[in-house]
């Protein structure tokens, strides 16, 4: 079993260091993913660090609010293909980055961790949604 996991685990660390700034990712790259490559956007903050509203609330596309102490209950919102992007974000990366490590370790295979606020990404969000109008 241990070599089993040492594998595995050895497997998710060569995928991170494959990755440009080990798959943190900036809020262009991250519109990137989501706009251009359908990724799925998980804001995975826990309910008390949510101030106005969530990633979902906001009408960002393929987003689902999943909050990091009860994230097991919502795995059916993933994608059936493990090769679809997937960014995870919260207040200053500390759960995303556990959720990212997770999601590596049941097989997803491009999972990125935004390297700034959730909250950031909303309000770019309504910028934009607010010059489409």
């Amino acid at each position: 079993m241990k070599e089993n996991v040492s594998e595995q685990l050895a497997s998710v660390i060569a995928n991170d260091v494959a990755k440009e700034n080990l798959g943190h990712i900036d809020l262009h790259k991250c519109r990137e993913l989501l706009m251009d490559a359908g990724a799925v956007l998980l804001d995975v903050r826990p309910p008390a660090k949510v101030e106005g509203e969530n990633a979902q609330e906001a009408g960002i596309k393929n987003a689902y609010y999943t909050p990091y102490p009860k994230f097991a209950e919502f795995l059916d919102l993933l994608p059936e293909d493990k090769t679809t992007p997937i960014v995870v974000a919260c207040l200053k990366g500390w759960f995303a980055n556990r959720i990212m490590g997770y999601l590596e370790l049941i097989g997803y295979a491009n999972v990125y961790v935004l390297d700034t606020t959730i909250t950031a990404l909303i309000e770019v969000h309504h910028a934009h949604a607010d010059e489409v109008k």
